[in-house]
């Protein structure tokens, strides 16, 4: 059994693992409980009544919290021509096409986000291998498979994050820092709650959102009472 540093210790001491607390209490735990030197995210864990094996049961989306994530992204954007110029004017911080492509398939990774005009996605898709596993891959539900490319920068800077259920029908995303107000970690916690409840199948039956928790990235989780309206 892995032994956990005092720090963890003194921080799963503060919380109740068999208590559910209301959202701006689970907040102020995260927050306190934090006790990294870095600046941690706060990451929220959603256990969906669904069948991901089902394709229609298969969460998949994005979602631009309104007080952002915190965090400027390194944005890399397989676009040519006209669509270059506007890219690079967006801000990207690297545009490309083939020659960007070699450049990850010889182990450059130096980018956060991965944007793709639909007539690139011929290159793009040989490096499924690399950017799927990393959940980089550019997906026209997560709005990266565009040609509105500044659109695209643009809500990505602004708090844009994508979420993606995994094999256990849990979606895992970020809802900001712990140097962000309560007030602030609880509007991005209810866009992204009410961004998965509008994406739930109709063919999910039964108890959707089953289990919601939080924590900061080096914390303990903090099981949130979520009720749906």
């Amino acid at each position: 059994m892995a032994k956990h540093g005092k720090k963890y210790s003194s921080a799963i001491g503060k919380v109740d693992q068999g208590s559910k607390y209301d959202l701006k209490e689970a907040l102020r735990l995260t927050k306190e409980n934090a006790y990294a030197k870095f600046d941690e995210s706060v990451d929220v864990a959603v256990n969906l009544g669904v069948d991901p094996r089902k394709a229609d049961q298969n969460i998949r989306g994005s979602v631009v919290l309104p007080k952002g994530t915190g965090k400027k992204f390194r944005v890399l954007v397989f676009a040519k021509g006209e669509k270059e110029i506007e890219a690079r004017e967006a801000g990207a911080e690297h545009v490309g096409g083939d020659d960007m492509v070699a450049k990850i398939q010889g182990g450059w990774l130096e980018f956060d986000r991965v944007v793709a005009t639909p007539d690139m996605m011929g290159q793009v898709g040989r490096l499924g291998k690399v950017l799927g596993p990393r959940g980089m891959m550019p997906n026209p539900k997560t709005g990266t498979v565009t040609f509105d490319v500044k659109q695209a920068i643009e809500e990505i800077q602004a708090g844009k994050v994508d979420f993606r259920v995994d094999k256990g029908g849990i979606v895992h995303t970020t809802v900001g820092k712990v140097s962000f107000s309560v007030e602030d970690l609880a509007e991005n916690f209810e866009a992204v709650l009410s961004a998965l409840v509008k994406m739930k199948p109709s063919s999910s039956k039964g108890v959707y959102v089953k289990a919601v928790s939080l924590s900061s990235t080096m914390g303990v989780g903090v099981k949130v009472a979520y009720t749906q309206n």
